[in-house]
């Protein structure tokens, strides 16, 4: 039973009593966490002066106090697995282990929290601070280099936070309805002038057209196809593919390309980042024999550091870089994170590359023009299965 409770939300599952805000202080339903009742204390704490900065306000509003000894210790572990390879091995090890239960310990209670944002945000600042009071000094950096670095970091937060703008909510209109009759009578009506079937054969289109748009049984309001309800954002997301804790929003419709943009920039950065750490430390060693055998690097505190923060952005652009082939290959099949999850659940999909992707075969159109569909984010409401019987 506790493993059901830290199984992550399935897509268009029902909320459960306890997401519910009707108790302001939680203490009649065991869902929040203290920090978050210290959190709400602090923001309903009137000020003394009569007036609110709004600035303060709006720190006191996402301000997670579980997250500054997460922030506090992560340097703290990177000296201390600094001052011996084996220590090094250790601490970077069960570093993602311990990021993980100090969230779950801390966090999972919560709908929506910026703690992995925070410390994404963080470990990059870390490691640009690093590089430029640490590598940059040695002088085996040129400036080109330096602005390459440097641009791609800003790169990076720039298109993290157009990301951050919003995955395209679906929003309660009056006009879906009227817009899924418009388009189910067009295509009736070219149905009629086409072809000479009988007047069974319009009505299936019809119906056919007005089932892909669905209700959701939590906002209450019709959705276009492909679209599905966040149990974390509360809201149903166009073409939504998952829900991304690193940067705490849907990655659906409006922002999908930009979360794409983010992670090939990001990666890109992080390897030419760790190309130019690993060069400046061991001048002798090849890229990849540098990063497993650097002789002399524990001589010295700062290298050391310098090596064990590159092994630690190793880690981590690892991680990325798996997350980036997952979206390109969904991508190539037309397919989204929630459709593959669904198609698993239903046993409707089949694995390809060795389980790396799910294919549904229901809105692919071939490598091509499934990335000129995402590229140009077209309507691919029709499936080609659908089409294909249709033509029958």
């Amino acid at each position: 039973m506790k493993w059901e409770k830290l199984k992550p939300p399935e897509p268009d599952d029902p909320m459960c009593c306890c997401e519910c805000d009707i108790y302001q202080y939680g203490c009649c339903c065991d869902c929040e966490d203290l920090d978050e009742a210290f959190s709400r204390w602090l923001k309903d704490k009137p000020s003394k002066g009569g007036c609110q900065c709004p600035v303060f306000g709006a720190v006191m509003e996402h301000l997670e106090i579980s997250m500054i000894p997460a922030l506090l210790l992560l340097p703290l572990l990177l000296r201390v697995a600094a001052l011996h390879y084996l220590l090094g091995v250790i601490i970077l090890t069960a570093l993602p282990g311990l990021v993980l239960w100090y969230y779950y310990a801390t966090h999972r209670r919560k709908r929506r929290t910026l703690f992995f944002l925070t410390l994404a945000l963080y470990s990059l600042a870390y490691m640009y601070y690093l590089f430029i009071t640490e590598i940059v000094p040695r002088g085996d950096v040129g400036q080109l280099q330096v602005f390459a670095a440097t641009a791609g970091m800003i790169l990076t937060i720039v298109s993290l936070i157009y990301t951050k703008r919003g995955p395209g909510f679906v929003t309660a209109s009056p006009q879906n309805a009227q817009t899924v009759n418009q388009k189910a009578g067009k295509d009736s009506a070219l149905s009629n002038g086409s072809t000479s079937g009988t007047s069974a054969e319009p009505q299936a289109t019809k119906h056919t057209l007005t089932a892909r748009w669905s209700r959701c049984a939590v906002c209450k309001m019709l959705r276009p196809p492909r679209a599905g309800h966040c149990r974390t954002c509360r809201s149903c997301v166009q073409r939504l593919d998952h829900h991304c804790i690193w940067i705490n929003s849907c990655v659906g419709q409006a922002n999908h390309r930009s979360f794409l943009l983010t992670l090939c920039v990001f990666v890109l950065t992080s390897l030419y980042g760790i190309s130019l750490v690993l060069c400046s430390l061991c001048p002798q060693q090849y890229l990849v024999t540098a990063l497993f055998y650097c002789p002399g690097v524990y001589s010295q505190s700062s290298t050391a550091l310098c090596f064990t923060c590159a092994w630690y952005s190793s880690i981590v652009t690892g991680g990325l870089l798996y997350l980036l082939l997952a979206q390109v290959l969904n991508i190539s099949f037309n397919v989204t994170e929630r459709e593959a999850q669904l198609a698993l659940r239903n046993k409707t999909g089949q694995s390809r590359l060795w389980g790396l992707v799910v294919d549904t075969g229901e809105y692919s159109r071939g490598f091509v023009q499934n990335w000129v569909e995402f590229l140009t984010m077209t309507d691919a409401s029709v499936p080609s299965r659908s089409s294909r019987t249709d033509l029958v």
